[in-house]
């Protein structure tokens, strides 16, 4: 393409936010291949490779901005919306914080997966952050920029230390409109926090190898929305409280928060598994962690047209996403201490 130069976004000035090593090389990932491997047979498939909360985040004065995705084809749930499945979200930062530019779903070339977009940027510098795919696989990215512009880094996050969302397909985005609605990336531009997002559609079972990984990293929060992929009440019990107590080992300081499902239909078996989820926050409480947090996911979406909410009775919308950041964020702005996060 004339006039325009292209960059990889693994070399500098850009940075990669949500991946693991991506610095490394080769196809983009959530947890290390190892890792993945040995959880259960959904995330060995693929859902490690799903690019869930990866950003890349910059700043330039370039008029155009291209985006060449090279994308690792995958089985997609039909419930995910096109621009969840292989969409990028470009995020412009403004006083009043991180405001969407545009959003695409790149085009396929004449070269085999490869992708491209053209986004219109406005006149002058400004600081931007693409979103990767949540539920699509991404093998390489490349930026391409007026070859006269300049390129540089992007001002970094307020508090760089990340919160980490661990939870099932509703904490992956399954249901938003594109990556910049799941709830953690919303809650990450009302606070301004760098985060991880390991939600695992179909998939969050807590094995012990994929906890002891999440607690090796350097963690600001973590977040357990972890109350769907297990079977029921009785195999959730049997290791909720051991999640938490991985996690603890190697963080005994950092906000600690319990999320109990959100599709609440008051039925014995919900009862039974919130339940579970408010016995290990009381475990915790009585045994002295003063920075343990419950939040009851009932409330979420406690009003008689509930299900307005959610694409299939289960799965946020844009709008059951932003009532679960309004009433997360209410809980954050009171507990977790931003100071810490730096």
């Amino acid at each position: 393409m004339e006039n325009i130069k292209f960059y990889n976004v693994r070399t500098a000035p850009f940075s990669i936010h949500g991946l693991y090593e991506p610095q490394n090389g080769g196809q983009f990932l959530r947890i290390p291949e190892e890792i993945a491997k040995n959880t259960n047979k959904h995330i060995a498939d693929g859902l490690y490779r799903n690019t869930a909360g990866g950003r890349v985040r910059f700043a330039t004065d370039s008029d155009t901005l291209i985006v060449k995705a090279t994308r690792t084809p995958e089985e997609v749930n039909g419930r995910i919306a096109p621009y969840l499945e292989f969409g990028f979200d470009l995020y412009i930062a403004t006083a009043q914080g991180p405001r969407l530019l545009a959003a695409a779903r790149p085009a396929p070339t004449e070269e085999e997966n490869v992708y491209l977009h053209t986004f219109k940027l406005p006149e002058g510098e400004k600081e931007l952050t693409l979103y990767f795919p949540c539920y699509g696989s991404v093998a390489d990215l490349e930026l391409g920029f007026d070859t006269e512009a300049t390129v540089s880094e992007h001002t970094p996050y307020t508090y760089q230390k990340p919160v980490l969302f661990y939870g099932s397909s509703i904490t992956q985005g399954c249901a938003a409109s594109r990556p910049g609605k799941a709830y953690p990336a919303i809650l990450s531009h009302r606070f301004d926090f760098d985060f991880i997002n390991l939600g695992f559609a179909g998939s969050c079972r807590g094995e012990e190898i994929l906890c002891k990984h999440m607690a090796s990293l350097e963690l600001g929060a973590f977040v357990s929305d972890y109350d769907h992929n297990r079977s029921c009440a009785t195999s959730l019990a049997d290791n909720h409280y051991r999640v938490y107590e991985i996690i603890r080992e190697k963080h005994p300081d950092i906000p600690y928060y319990m999320i109990s499902r959100p599709d609440f239909y008051y039925n014995e078996a919900d009862f039974d598994r919130r339940a579970v989820v408010m016995e290990s926050y009381l475990k915790a409480w009585r045994g002295g962690d003063r920075n343990v947090y419950f939040i009851d996911g009932s409330a979420f979406f406690a009003t008689p047209d509930k299900l307005e909410y959610t694409l299939d009775g289960i799965h946020p919308t844009d709008d059951g996403f932003l009532r679960m950041a309004d009433l997360i964020g209410a809980v954050f702005a009171n507990t977790l201490n931003l100071e810490k996060l730096k």
